[in-house]
């Protein structure tokens, strides 16, 4: 029995050292750097419904719709009219059916055609040439020109550059035409861009450069005029919205009725206090009020969602922050609140699905945590709210036509993706897929922890995710690096899965953290309200908040904080080593902004106002008067070509910063715009590389990475 038991022992010691010694295998280098998988492993993708009943899911490259209570599987191919594509090569527009080669449609090479966009009912396509609006019968091969006054400052259908920035959208690329739902007509703006100042970029191509030169309004500028138009899918003269393009103001994105016959545009003053809609007709371009808002700070012109009309031609559904908190609202189409859908202090983030029939409105919304995101449903009358995911996790979901069913592919920082398939009672019906690999457990990689610290008036708990050094050990002090963005409502800290990123530098021993200050969105729009007429001031106040927390604590090294980011976050990483350089020992900063009185009049006034009427908030929230605190080690980087944030605000600080004589690094990327070129990739990741080690681990930088 003894030499049993000690057999038994024996082999009870060899299992528990190997499962202790599976537990310990660390990641590769390769697997570290998300090169290699690990993990995490290829699961299938869910791309939308089908039907009320059928799933749609893509494996192996393979479309399939799947019944949601057999599973059946069967092949899938999208329909005709969603899978027409039309695109503009060599210049000119093609069009591109499923089943057969791309057809050209028009013949113009020496000039390109820009957005086309097919109608909905596919027998059109407009694009836009030489700032003007042109349409194509395809049937035909019937060209319509829409507009004819198009030039260099005059442009038809294609966005001056502020509002493709901050108003309409990157994504638009520059698109400022829409088409209505009946297919029978277009409507568009018009920008003259003549009062608005030329900013030049010099490109440093060739033997002699050239200029590239674009109507950029700096806060405070004269902006462009704008006049919203109309005209048949035909060709017909133009009808014009009743508004006068002298006035100081900025229009929306427009949005047209459910049943073509009307179309809702956006107003806004040029202080941004005070939103309007107005129903326009299309036939005559006479408008009606039917909204009016204002608020004490500003309201966003591009907020997301702002009208979803129903389909009873009736009711709208309107998207503000008007309480301090995103919330819906139900109105009639005259402008009447029949009552809030929903309401309390959280916000929503975005319609998912519409049940008309049922009065029910499915919404995604931050109310569990603010680091999250969950599915709900509610009645249009704002009773019986009711969640239908689970967990602590991060929800992004796929609502059936009818909303009894919704896929969701769920995560948190600790969970890799998940995907099941729920009723809209919130109960599981399957479990659909698991992307963690089946040796997840086998390897120790760093702890990360979702944490909040109080702000220093105690008025918000500070949200921050901590990644720890793989093997953490409290009585070691580690370097800190911090990644920040800081714009307003632009928090980055969220509670979802993000794979092996950082974990090289848990290896390394660094501890890397994420966190977001009072008006990154966390809190609602009375959250970010602190902004206004002050950026930089209470993003910098709290985030010292959090230095100082990491900083009180024994497993910090009080002299290796390294803060991070680009573009606002290039601005608050500038600032926390000049204003702040109490705090913060290092700093990498791209394409930062250094004084507010160079950025775009949109964006910038929204917060701050014009710099005539907030000289001092302008003053405060600059980088320059704060050069004379500046120490530490502070590397700037910056795209040559940057038509956003430009590269006159490095150069101004790199002339503040000489001129005293302190030691930083400076790199210009040639030929890149806010986003390095990709070509810069592989140089920019081996200098920040080289950065840390330098400065936070003080060794050389090892063979695999140089």
């Amino acid at each position: 029995m003894n030499r049993l038991f000690s057999v038994a022992c024996l082999a009870l010691l060899i299992v528990s050292t190997d499962v202790a010694s599976a537990q310990t295998k660390k990641l590769s280098f390769e697997q570290a750097w998300g090169r290699t998988p690990s993990l995490t492993k290829t699961i299938s993708k869910f791309e939308g419904w089908a039907d009320a009943n059928h799933y749609i899911e893509r494996s192996n490259n393979q479309l399939f719709k799947v019944n949601v209570k057999t599973g059946k599987k069967e092949s899938y191919s999208y329909p005709v009219n969603t899978s027409t594509k039309v695109f503009v090569k060599d210049k000119d527009v093609f069009i591109q059916y499923p089943d057969g080669p791309a057809k050209q449609l028009t013949q113009s090479p020496e000039i390109e055609e820009q957005n086309p966009t097919l109608s909905p009912d596919g027998k059109y396509v407009a694009f836009t040439r030489k700032s003007d609006l042109y349409g194509l019968e395809i049937e035909s091969g019937k060209e319509i020109r829409y507009t004819n006054d198009g030039t260099d400052v005059i442009y038809n259908g294609w966005s001056s550059w502020v509002y493709y920035e901050e108003i309409l959208g990157r994504p638009t690329n520059y698109r400022a035409f829409w088409w209505s739902p009946d297919s029978k007509e277009i409507a568009f703006m018009r920008f003259d861009d003549t009062k608005v100042p030329m900013f030049p970029i010099y490109v440093s191509k060739g033997q002699h450069g050239y200029l590239e030169e674009t109507r950029y309004p700096k806060a405070g500028d004269p902006n462009p005029e704008v006049k919203v138009g109309f005209v048949k899918a035909e060709g017909s003269p133009i009808v014009w919205a009743d508004f006068n393009e002298k006035d100081d103001q900025y229009f929306g994105q427009p949005y047209w009725s459910f049943d073509s016959k009307s179309i809702m545009v956006q107003w806004m003053n040029r202080d941004q206090t005070n939103l309007k809609f107005y129903a326009v007709n299309p036939s005559n371009g006479q408008k009606s009020e039917i909204y009016n808002e204002e608020q004490p700070t500003w309201i966003n012109l591009d907020h997301d969602e702002r009208i979803t009309y129903l389909a009873d031609n009736k009711h709208y559904i309107l998207k503000s922050d008007k309480t301090g908190w995103a919330h819906y609202y139900l109105y009639t189409l005259d402008g009447k609140l029949v009552n809030p859908i929903t309401s309390g202090d959280w916000q929503v983030t975005s319609i998912e699905n519409i049940d008309e029939k049922g009065k029910v409105l499915y919404f995604t919304a931050r109310k569990e945590n603010s680091a999250t995101r969950d599915l709900y449903r509610v009645g249009f009358n704002g009773k019986d709210l009711k969640r239908l995911t689970f967990g602590d996790y991060t929800h992004n979901v796929l609502v059936s036509p009818d909303g009894k069913y919704f896929i969701t592919n769920y995560s948190n920082i600790t969970t890799p993706n998940k995907v099941a398939l729920v009723d809209n009672k919130g109960k599981v019906v399957k479990e659909l897929a698991d992307s963690k690999a089946d040796d997840f457990d086998n390897y120790k990689v760093a702890k990360r922890e979702y944490i909040t610290i109080p702000s220093e008036d105690g008025k918000f708990n500070l949200p921050v995710i901590i990644t720890y050094p793989t093997d953490f050990d409290e009585t070691k002090e580690y370097p800190v690096i911090m990644s920040i963005y800081g714009g307003p409502d632009a928090g980055s800290v969220r509670n979802t899965w993000k794979g092996t990123n950082g974990e090289y530098w848990s290896q390394e021993g660094v501890i890397q953290i994420e966190a977001d200050h009072r008006a990154s969105g966390h809190f609602g729009k009375q959250g970010v309200a602190w902004m206004h007429r002050n950026l930089g001031n209470w993003e910098l106040v709290d985030y010292i908040t959090v230095a100082k927390w990491l900083k009180a604590k024994p497993w910090v090294a009080k002299d290796k904080l390294l803060i991070t980011g680009h573009s606002y976050g290039g601005y608050m990483t500038c600032l926390a080593l000049t204003k702040g350089a109490d705090y913060f020992d290092f700093g990498i900063a791209g394409a930062p902004v250094t004084s507010w009185e160079l950025y775009d009049t949109h964006y910038t006034e929204r917060w701050m106002d014009t710099p005539q009427a907030n000289p001092e908030g302008y003053k405060n929230g600059s980088i320059l008067p704060y050069v004379d605190q500046y120490k530490g080690r502070l590397r700037i980087m910056h795209g040559d070509l940057d038509d956003n944030v430009h590269l006159q605000n490095t150069t101004q600080l790199v002339d503040a910063l000489t001129d005293r004589a302190v030691p930083f690094e400076l790199m210009i990327y040639p030929g890149s715009r806010h986003g390095f070129n990709r070509s810069k990739s592989a140089y920019d990741f081996k200098e920040r590389t080289r950065f840390y080690y330098q400065y936070l681990l003080e060794k050389p930088v090892p063979e695999n990475l140089r």
